[in-house]
């Protein structure tokens, strides 16, 4: 299994990037999205950029991850990590609505 990690640009080179995700940097092929300017978040898979994220979506998936990392370690307090689903009732999708 491959899990997409979001990574921001902090250097731009020709067809790759310099990139930081929990502080550690790699670097990171661009082929697939083009250059990106500097700050741009992108979803990552082995070392390869596969996605433009904003950052709020950047934010949502490293939470998620954080929460997967804590729940492995046995740690059950991460609703915090979901805040935009915490207390949300949930809704069907338009297409199964009928």
């Amino acid at each position: 299994m491959c899990i997409g990690i979001p990574m921001q640009v902090v250097e731009q080179h020709d067809e790759s990037a310099r990139c930081l995700y929990r502080g550690q940097e790699s670097l990171i092929d661009m082929m697939l999205v083009g250059p990106q300017p500097v700050g741009t978040w992108l979803l990552v898979f082995l070392d390869t950029a596969r996605e433009v994220l904003s950052e709020q979506k950047a934010r949502q998936i490293a939470d998620a991850l954080e929460a997967m990392r804590l729940a492995m370690q046995g740690d059950n307090r991460i609703d915090h990590l979901f805040a935009d689903l915490v207390g949300r009732e949930p809704t069907l999708p338009e297409f199964l609505k009928s």
